[in-house]
């Protein structure tokens, strides 16, 4: 499997050397140049597995230069028993005769990213070893809130890398800012931004491709990476539970071997719906992606429309980890829908980076729109999704999740597709607690975070995570706030260099 660069087709590389670099020098994203299939004899054999082999299974078809050792170490590290609070590591809870929720927060971060984050560390120590020897990986992250966290703990104290994670100081949860600033490990550090998400993750891009910021490091024995969706590392575990969420459907009684479901993400990188694009045209049976975005509905516009425009008002809203308006894994479809088009790509990023817009042409357009549908919802119709959901099924969801049961709820009395389907549900509903008990009740007595989430059980019942719950009364450690001018800077102090 090679893979190559989104904005210079002639570049081929490994897997490996994909994930050790993060990026390509020239700031495209790598893919793989194929995609690999399953056949439905394949995903009932799958399905008799338990998500360590699903994971296995479905890994080395994209990650063929690694041996069967290497990816069983990798595959038996990340998601070995004890690590997550289910067995069946991402389980999938019944809703109702057709929605399914696929809970993807049982890791110890309790967000989504996890499921690939508990992964890279393995997969990036495997791939340094065959790429840079004798040479320290700086891991550089840009977070909205979950990323952050679920990076650092997963690279926290692992040898021969330095982690440093960068957030908008106002732009996530009290929960989420609580548990990276009193992140523990000899190799991590954090720093909040003056700015949104966007000005983080363009920060960091600028970083990555800045060619003296490069000699430096190389000069020191030192190697950027990256932790973010646009490393493919973080992207190809994320293709696994989506797989595994159709053969727990067909388990689960909800289909049979076959049969079409509907899955719907609330996203705002793109990533995690992409992964679900990548499982589709592996060979499961996906018939409509539905991207789902709160009030900074970037996304919904350009499924709708053909235009991306991030020129328009950011929100800091109840959800905010999709509260963004660059979305870089858009990029890796656009390079694929185009027939792998790497001079179209180019184009449209850097019209996005000198305009803030872009078009795709109409067959372009056109093989999106048969993919993808979408639809956003503002915070008042978060909380009383929230809120519908609780009362109904007596399930607790948080404000990402919500997005996405609100947008399929919208997308079925639109369409009447009453085909079963997979809601991808990303965050315990503990990280937000302060949104989700003013969803569920007006009568809050609470002040501050954690009696909000002592409330919140009292009203809800649902089971406190203890890893969050042993951050009450921790002292920060990382309290640095920096403008985003200075970024780099902040690498150099990190590193001393």
């Amino acid at each position: 499997m090679i893979y190559t660069s989104t904005r210079d087709k002639s570049i081929g590389v490994s897997a490996s050397e994909a994930i050790a670099k993060g990026i390509s020098s020239e700031g495209g994203l790598f893919v793989p140049t194929e995609i690999p299939t399953l056949s439905l004899d394949d995903i009932k054999r799958i399905g008799t597995l338990d998500y360590i082999g699903r994971a296995k299974e479905v890994l080395k078809l994209f990650l063929t230069d690694f041996t069967e050792e290497e990816l069983d170490m990798c595959v038996n590290g990340a998601y070995k028993k004890g690590k997550f609070s289910s067995d069946k590591v991402a389980p999938l809870y019944k809703l109702n005769d057709k929605e399914n929720i696929l809970e993807l927060w049982r890791g110890p971060t309790c967000a989504f990213k996890d499921m690939a984050l508990q992964l890279l560390p393995y997969l990036l120590t495997v791939s340094a070893g065959k790429t840079l020897k004798d040479t320290k990986i700086v891991i550089l992250v840009a977070t909205s809130g979950d990323t952050g966290k679920a990076a650092l703990e997963g690279f926290k104290d692992v040898p021969n890398t330095e982690i440093l994670v960068f957030y908008p100081v106002d732009g996530v949860s009290p929960m989420q800012k609580l548990q990276m600033a009193t992140q523990e490990g000899n190799n991590v550090s954090v720093c909040a931004i003056r700015g949104n998400f966007d000005d983080a993750q363009s920060g960091v891009k600028a970083i990555f491709t800045n060619k003296e910021i490069e000699k430096k490091f190389k000069e020191n024995n030192l190697a950027f990476s990256s932790a973010n969706s646009i490393n493919w590392g973080r992207l190809v575990p994320q293709i696994v539970y989506y797989v595994s969420a159709y053969c727990d459907m067909v388990e689960n009684g909800s289909l049979k071997l076959g049969e079409e479901m509907n899955v719907v993400v609330p996203t705002g990188n793109f990533g995690n719906i992409l992964a679900a694009y990548y499982a589709k045209e592996m060979g499961v049976p996906i018939k409509k992606l539905i991207c789902a975005s709160n009030s900074n509905n970037v996304l919904t516009d350009f499924l709708k429309s053909g235009t991306y425009n991030k020129n328009r008002d950011f929100y800091c809203t109840a959800s905010p980890s999709m509260d963004i308006l660059i979305s870089s894994n858009l990029e890796r479809l656009l390079f694929i829908l185009s027939g792998y088009d790497a001079e179209k790509t180019a184009e449209y990023m850097r019209e996005l980076s000198v305009d803030g817009k872009y078009s795709v042409d109409s067959d372009l357009y056109k093989k999106i729109s048969d993919l993808f549908d979408a639809g956003y919802c503002d915070d008042n119709a978060t909380k009383a999704t929230i809120n519908e959901v609780f009362k109904k099924y007596d399930y607790l969801c948080d404000t990402h999740t919500a997005v996405a049961v609100n947008v399929y709820e919208e997308y079925t009395k639109r369409t009447g597709d009453d085909t079963p389907t997979v809601i991808a549900s990303t965050a315990n509903p503990y990280k937000f607690s302060a949104s989700v008990l003013s969803a569920i009740t007006d009568d809050i007595k609470s002040k501050d975070e954690f009696s909000m989430v002592e409330e919140l059980f009292e009203k809800s019942k649902e089971p406190v995570p203890p890893q969050l719950a042993t951050l009450k009364g921790k002292a920060p450690r990382f309290t640095r706030v920096s403008d985003k001018e200075d970024m780099a800077q902040v690498v150099f102090d990190m590193l001393g260099i």
